[in-house]
């Protein structure tokens, strides 16, 4: 606070950067109460799908072995298949949340044909497509919990940075901004008392220094008057005292 010269000019200056920090503090507050709700839903929505998920993994792979027990082992002839081409395929988005962007993975299908179609038809093929419908259900679950975890790791490292600048606003600057203002304030109220005292001062000797010329002036020992200086200073002098100048 020494550093700074008590003037008006600073202290104006000092008010602008407490008027901003106090804004960003209220902006920065009212965004960590917006991710702070946001990590809660995205918590909740995390556990909900992680119990869904266990049921559904569950009865993928349980249909999995039906698949196998009534058509055998056609694992082997889907990896042999050389010419399988994905059907599903994954994109990434953005979301924003409170200036945070979130990622999003979503499914989308490619159009491609299944090669696999003849598969089952000596035995099993109905088990083989309740395989495909459950683990279809299983990849939608999968993806949606990576969008929610990766959205949930992403907005714990969102908040922790929100709630350090918070704390650095409300514990550091604005308290240092409110003591550089104090600091300013109580010079210059110093400053106006000495002024004001020296102005008492002065008047105060004015005063005394009237009055001892007013009880001069009584007295008749006061500086001479005007009226004094009005006679002809030129009347006690002759000319006929002079001698003559010959040039």
């Amino acid at each position: 606070m020494s550093e700074v010269p008590p003037t008006r000019m600073n202290q104006q200056i000092f008010k602008g950067k407490l008027k901003a920090a106090q804004g960003g503090h209220k902006l920065l507050k009212k965004k960590a109460d917006a991710l702070k709700v946001k990590f809660r839903d995205y918590a909740k929505m995390i556990a909900e799908t992680k119990s869904n998920m266990s049921t559904d993994a569950s009865a993928a792979y349980f249909s999995l072995t039906q698949a196998e027990y009534a058509a055998g082992n056609f694992k082997q002839k889907l990896a042999a298949d050389g010419s399988m081409t994905a059907r599903v395929r994954v994109g990434a988005g953005v979301d924003n949340v409170a200036g945070v962007k979130l990622p999003v993975f979503t499914k989308y299908e490619t159009g491609a044909a299944a090669d696999n179609q003849s598969l089952g038809l000596v035995g099993g093929g109905k088990k083989i497509q309740q395989v495909r419908e459950k683990f279809t259900v299983l990849l939608d679950m999968l993806l949606k919990l990576a969008s929610l975890q990766t959205s949930f790791m992403t907005l714990d490292e969102a908040l922790k940075v929100t709630n350090r600048r918070v704390n650095a606003l409300e514990n550091v600057t604005i308290p240092r901004i409110e003591g550089v203002l104090g600091y300013i304030g109580r010079e210059l109220d110093e400053l106006e008392r000495e002024d004001f005292t020296r102005l008492k001062l002065v008047q105060g000797k004015k005063e005394v220094a009237e009055k001892e010329l007013e009880k001069l002036k009584k007295e008749g020992k006061g500086p001479a008057t005007g009226k004094e200086n009005e006679e002809d200073i030129t009347a006690q002098f002759d000319a006929n005292d002079d001698a003559d100048v010959v040039f």
